[in-house]
């Protein structure tokens, strides 16, 4: 009973997976997509819910600091709802306010040069996500 997390961004999706317990997120991988068409990074979240029995997916809601949900929220809610529709599984959304600029701020204090950061940001953003997920329904 394993969860996925998701950092969804117009180019691509930071993945993480929880342990079985689900307790810790770690991440898994980046995957490179056309949002307009979400063929591009179908057979890859198939193949990846399946290997990893995956659950439920936690994908990272965007809002503005209003709270109020912009663009890209509407997005993630759009990915969400195909998802939920494709692969029969949980979907939930997870206020992600910051979590890119955290994770950011993480791998600058690690002394992450810029050409990694730029490799595994999306990664560790998913990260964040789902341990804060994790972490709220323990």
């Amino acid at each position: 009973m394993k969860k996925m997390g998701l950092d969804v961004g117009s180019k691509t999706i930071g993945i993480a997976v929880s342990d079985a317990f689900g307790w810790t997120a770690q991440g898994l991988t980046t995957l490179y997509w056309d949002e307009n068409d979400f063929q591009t990074v179908r057979d890859q979240l198939a193949d990846l819910i399946k290997e990893h029995d995956i659950t439920e997916v936690v994908i990272g809601l965007p809002k503005n600091m209003n709270g109020s949900i912009g663009e890209r929220g509407e997005a993630s809610q759009r990915i969400a709802k195909y998802i939920e529709e494709q692969f029969a599984v949980k979907v939930s959304l997870w206020d992600e306010r910051l979590t890119t600029m955290a994770a950011e701020r993480v791998l600058l204090e690690a002394d992450v040069s810029r050409k990694k950061r730029k490799k595994v940001i999306d990664k560790m953003a998913a990260v964040m996500i789902l341990q804060g997920y994790l972490d709220s329904h323990q």
